[in-house]
């Protein structure tokens, strides 16, 4: 079995793949809060006890964090706890099959590049990916299955939390209110968090559809991040909600990998 880690600032999503290529399939899917000082053996203990018995089946590992020093611990641990399991870290000088026809390649975040990667696979063609997680990346895709490029802008969570901080208001839970007229404090934080952000959203998705070539064709637009689905539902511009897009790209990536090896 395959587990795939995915540390992002805010959370991390851990899954475990059975099969390979076609036959493969995200058989389990667990979601814990990123610890930003986490040393190597916390990150042990924590991935153990997820896994449970599940531990012994693991025959590979691909994993990424866009925290610097997660990042390291999580190298660390790869190599104390799963030594003896082939693993693939994304980051620079990994090699996943997706050309990165930007200024610096080395500054693509990992989550980026394997939403990339999976978004590609799964519509064949030209596609945008909008990624809604601590920040929200809506990158173009090529016919050719090139990265682009994209735009970043801050999260719902962390945009929220910076008003609420600074303007002294309640904390708010980010629901979709009853109306985009909020009748209290609370809704109208609300309204502008959902709507405001499906707004952005799609502005920045008709935007980046109209850099495509006539080459490229009419691009499949993708959601996928752990708040995708507060503002899917509020956008006209998302074709697909696909939650498990990063998991999935980790997995191809660690069998190009493995294949390349061989």
């Amino acid at each position: 079995m395959l587990l795939a880690i995915d540390m992002r600032h805010v959370g991390t999503v851990v899954g475990l793949f059975s099969g390979k290529g076609s036959h493969a399939s995200l058989v389990r899917r667990w979601r814990v809060r990123t610890d930003p000082a986490a040393t190597a053996d916390e990150l042990s203990m924590t991935i153990r006890g997820l896994l449970g018995p599940h531990i012994e089946s693991v025959t590979g590992i691909g994993a990424l964090s866009t925290p610097p020093s997660v990042l390291r611990e999580l190298r660390a641990m790869l190599a104390e706890d799963f030594g003896t399991v082939p693993s693939v870290v994304i980051g620079p000088g990994v090699r996943t099959g997706v050309p990165l026809l930007v200024d610096n390649p080395r500054e693509v975040g990992a989550d980026r590049i394997v939403n990339a990667l999976a978004a590609f696979e799964s519509c064949g063609g030209a596609c945008i990916v909008v990624d809604v997680s601590t920040s929200i990346c809506v990158d173009a895709v090529s016919a050719g299955g090139e990265f682009l490029g994209g735009a970043i802008a801050p999260g719902l969570q962390l945009a929220t939390e910076a008003l609420i901080s600074r303007a002294g208001l309640r904390d708010v839970e980010l629901l979709r209110p009853r109306s985009v007229v909020g009748k209290s404090s609370v809704e109208a934080v609300q309204a502008g968090a959902i709507f405001g952000f499906a707004g952005l959203v799609d502005g920045l998705v008709d935007r980046v559809r109209r850099t495509f070539a006539d080459r490229d064709g009419d691009p499949v637009v993708i959601a996928t991040g752990d708040q995708a689905g507060l503002i899917v539902p509020e956008t006209s511009t998302i074709e697909r909600h696909e939650p498990g897009l990063t998991l999935e790209g980790l997995r191809l990536a660690f069998e190009r990998d493995r294949h390349r090896r061989r």
